[in-house]
């Protein structure tokens, strides 16, 4: 069967279907990847097939693979963002169409492409099943995950989810109507198809039990992860400075640009001596880039090799580098700065796994180098991380998806 997987976003938003896909590939499916170019590198090598989603005019700007695409940037208003979902929908919506034509017999999509998918699959007449990263249908039991919203009781969280969905169906109504016509689809077969249409979630029950009032078929699978580098090894330098001693800390933001990043750096760089810690600064699109004799700047690293060398993980709370770290079994300290990243750290607090976030809003070098210090010196943390990576360990994410596309496809 020639499965299509599309999704679109920022490097955490794709490379874990790169995992997804050699599953499926692995039994028997023909997987072609539907995303953007800057990542058609990385889908290539995990022996997948390639379709571009031309969504990111960072792409096209040329922004290489670690660059800063304006679609993810956070330094663009909210306003900026929905103009630019609206500006490129359409291209984006027929990019879609023409990967499902292109000999396609089933869809999975991410969340992020949801409303464009439905329409798409409708139109195309191809089984589709979601494949969330995020739990985005509305819910009693928390509010929507990608508002900085508190908890508003029962019927509040639930009104708020579907005021959440909404507004995003809001984002692209101009792309979905425009793809509703040139296919001859109706609102109503699109709701219909959103309605019985399964949706698996790539996150642990253990991190984010499956709520009691989703519709049946909406399932926590488990985490899929992205495609393993077996081959890989830490170059000399990487090497030296993790043998040379303690455990350091890790403090990496992904594809976030919080500010200045000479700023940032200068923070980060206190914030470690002030917690007496040594430390690897993943540069990603921030830009970082520390220097000492206590710190090591490092470009794209595979985080399933490198985090369980870590005393502590210092990220932004995306959805990837939580999962990651949890894998892991290190400490947290969450830096959330947009989107479901809040809604992550406070998981993490939760689990027990961390002392708490940081929030970017109100970042300094003393409060980060007080969480850093707790992280790393209350052996509590480190206990429950490793007790819950093995629970992570047990499940396979992957196979329930592949379990819930076979069942569609009879």
């Amino acid at each position: 069967m020639r499965t299509l997987i599309a999704s679109a976003g920022s490097y955490g938003d794709v490379a874990p279907y790169t995992g997804l896909g050699m599953r499926l590939s692995a039994a028997g499916h023909e997987v072609v990847v539907a995303t953007h170019e800057r990542f058609a590198g990385l889908v290539r090598r995990c022996g997948l097939g390639f379709r571009p989603l031309p969504l990111d005019r960072g792409t096209a700007a040329g922004a290489p693979h670690g660059g800063r695409p304006a679609t993810a940037r956070p330094g663009l208003s909210r306003i900026a963002q929905i103009r630019l979902v609206r500006d490129l929908g359409p291209v984006m919506a027929d990019a879609l169409v023409d990967a499902c034509a292109d000999g396609a017999e089933a869809l999975l999509y991410s969340s992020s492409l949801a409303p464009l998918a439905l329409v798409a699959a409708e139109g195309s007449g191809l089984p589709s099943a979601g494949v969330f990263l995020q739990p985005l249908a509305p819910t009693r039991e928390f509010p929507p995950v990608i508002h900085r919203v508190p908890p508003l009781g029962p019927l509040g969280n639930r009104a708020a989810g579907h005021g959440a969905q909404a507004l995003l169906d809001q984002v692209f109504a101009p792309a979905a109507r425009y793809l509703r016509r040139r296919l001859g689809v109706t609102a109503r077969a699109v709701a219909l198809r959103r309605a019985t249409t399964p949706v698996c979630h790539g996150f642990s029950p253990r991190v984010v039990p499956r709520p009691a009032d989703w519709r049946p078929g909406m399932e926590v699978v488990g985490y899929w992860w992205p495609a393993a580098e077996p081959d890989w090894t830490p170059d000399a330098g990487l090497a030296h400075f993790l043998r040379s001693g303690p455990p350091p800390v890790f403090v990496g933001f992904g594809s976030m640009a919080p500010g200045d990043p000479e700023d940032l750096g200068r923070l980060v760089a206190r914030a470690l001596r002030l917690a007496g810690v040594r430390g690897v600064v993943q540069t990603g699109w921030t830009g970082l880039a520390l220097r000492g004799a206590d710190v090591l700047t490092i470009g794209e690293v595979p985080h399933a090799q490198l985090l369980p060398h870590m005393a502590a993980v210092i990220h932004h709370a995306g959805a990837g580098t939580t999962g990651a770290g949890l894998r892991a079994g290190v400490p947290a300290v969450p830096v959330p700065m947009m989107l479901d990243q809040p809604f992550w750290a406070a998981r993490l607090t939760a689990l027990g796994v961390s002392p708490g976030a940081v929030p970017l809003r109100r970042l300094s070098a003393e409060r980060l180098a007080e969480a850093v210090r707790r992280a790393v010196g209350d052996p509590r943390y480190r206990e429950r991380a490793q007790h819950l990576s093995a629970l992570i360990g047990a499940e396979d994410g992957a196979g329930g998806v592949l379990a819930a596309v076979e069942r569609m496809v009879r």
